[in-house]
């Protein structure tokens, strides 16, 4: 065979001798189209993760114009208050239906996160026996009819109804996670996990942006006020669903429109995989004294301590501490995530590269990247609590560490597929659940700790917050690993167990002439 060289046009790179080489596709073979198959996959998993987020958080900047505000005197409960220019304060009372306390709506933020941890590890081992295609659309489906129901819970049924409909959309979301990382197993190959991986999850950062910014505009602006928020992204959650259903499938076998040539690259980069035959029952007990996975849940915990705190109740701080107005509230609060985003992007095209050159290794470019992840945010928490109603300092403090949260993405979030790809969805299912119940936690605590709401209260959260970070990367950093773990295939390892133990037996046997099994 002549050796040549030319460039690969999936945008791998060059590609050469060493590589398998793929005969031309004859006529009668499907083309590589316009996109390959992976980048719509990629770009729906994106949109899901936006259309989640924006249903998930978009109570978080609502609640600030739902609820009453009631003025104290500020000199006796925090002489440090910061002034406001656009809330008269010879009100007794502004804004708002409901008079709820902070405790009141510190469980009513929570309560989404009570159905969000239950369905985590059930969808991701459905993803994973049937696909991760109706797992993941039904779910999010359900949410977006919740979200239009909410409105109506909240008027008709009070906090309790509402906090009832937010655990049945938890329980819809919950499956988000766990079935698009199952899908991505199959999908996306090792050599571009870091960008596309960050690519689709970073859609909770648009999704962020999109939901507190639009918030703001559409509660200042609409005729009808907050409801009109729950309406316009519930809708927009129910017609993703008909365009996932119809342009996305659970694996490239099952794809009836994705090129031969995609086709033999995926089968040959990552493997096929039968979802019912092929996969063995779920390691339990192997997976259990896996430190790698432990040390991936403990930074899980971290990443979902900080991010939920900010997502969730920074409306809320820069409502009632730093006093910016809703329409100035949704865009300030936006604009920490957009550059959340844009970091996680790049991050995530330096750390395949990184990984891809040889100048890291996988382990230590998830170690590395999470590191970033974890100091930085703390250090600019931190900082803007002791920036007093500096507004500009404040923000700019807070949207440079949240942009330094983006690096999460490339480091630890994509870990999950390093460590097992055969039991991606599971392993997602556990990790991500475990650590969503920090967003039962934080919300509540925020309530408690800061009765009224004051820059002293607020300080202590971020000490909390940074606390965390630190003592989770520490554990991620002795624990974590990128390497697949032996019971990713249980089968194999039990193989090897067989050989080590015949060799055992029989001294004298070739056994020890056999090369170890390479996962």
């Amino acid at each position: 065979m002549v050796s040549y060289f030319k460039w690969d046009i999936r945008g791998l790179g060059p590609i050469n001798e060493k590589e398998r080489l793929l005969p031309p596709p004859p006529l009668t073979r499907r083309r590589q189209g316009c996109i390959a198959q992976r980048y719509v996959i990629a770009i729906m998993g994106f949109l899901a993760v936006a259309n989640a987020y924006t249903m998930r958080i978009c109570l978080s900047t609502a609640i600030t114009e739902m609820v009453v505000h009631h003025n104290r005197n500020e000199s006796e409960t925090d002489p440090d208050a910061c002034p406001s220019n656009s809330v008269s304060n010879n009100k007794t009372a502004q804004h708002g239906t409901f008079d709820w306390d902070e405790e009141t709506q510190g469980l009513i933020l929570s309560s989404f996160f009570w159905g969000y941890v239950i369905t985590h590890l059930p969808g991701g081992m459905l993803a994973e026996k049937f696909g991760g295609k109706y797992a993941l659309g039904l779910g999010i489906l359900c949410t977006a009819i919740l979200s239009i129901l909410t409105p109506l819970a909240a008027t008709q049924g009070g906090a309790g109804w509402l906090i009832a409909v937010r655990f049945l959309e938890g329980l819809g979301e919950g499956t988000t996670f766990p079935a698009l990382n199952s899908i991505l197993a199959r999908w996306v190959p090792p050599q571009q996990r870091g960008i596309l991986g960050s690519f689709v999850f970073s859609g909770s950062q648009i999704g962020t942006v999109v939901g507190t910014a639009l918030s703001g505009v559409l509660i200042e602006y609409s005729s009808i006020g907050w409801p009109s928020v729950f309406y316009l992204f519930g809708s927009l959650g129910v017609l993703w669903f008909f365009a996932w259903i119809a342009l996305c499938y659970n694996d490239p076998q099952s794809h009836p429109f994705i090129s031969d040539e995609e086709k033999a690259f995926l089968e040959q980069s990552i493997g096929g995989l039968d979802n019912k035959k092929d996969i063995p029952p779920v390691p339990w007990r192997e997976m259990a004294k896996s430190v790698p996975l432990w040390g991936l849940i403990f930074a899980q915990i971290g990443h979902d301590w900080g991010f939920f705190t900010l997502v969730t109740d920074l409306p809320k701080y820069f409502k009632d501490v730093m006093r910016f107005n809703i329409f100035e509230n949704g865009f300030l609060t936006a604009l920490p995530y957009l550059t959340m985003w844009i970091f996680s992007m790049a991050s995530g095209w330096l750390c395949d590269h990184l990984i891809t050159w040889g100048c890291l290794s996988t382990t230590n470019a998830r170690k590395i990247f999470t590191t970033i992840a974890s100091v930085g945010p703390g250090v600019g928490i931190i900082a803007a609590s002791y920036a007093g109603c500096d507004r500009t300092a404040v923000v700019s403090l807070i949207t440079l560490g949240t942009m330094l949260m983006g690096s999460f993405y490339p480091g630890m979030k994509v870990n999950a597929l390093d460590l097992s790809p055969n039991y991606a969805g599971t392993l997602m299912a556990i990790v991500n659940g475990i650590g969503a119940f920090t967003g039962i936690i934080t919300p509540y605590l925020v309530g408690v700790l800061t009765p009224d709401s004051t820059i002293l209260q607020w300080r202590e959260i971020f000490w909390i917050v940074f606390g965390v970070f630190l003592a989770t990367n520490v554990l991620f950093i002795f624990m974590g690993s990128g390497e697949i773990q032996p019971w990713n295939n249980p089968l194999t390892m039990e193989q090897g167990v067989d050989k080590a133990n015949a060799s055992e037996t029989n001294p004298s046997s070739d056994a020890e002439k056999i090369p170890p099994i390479k996962i």
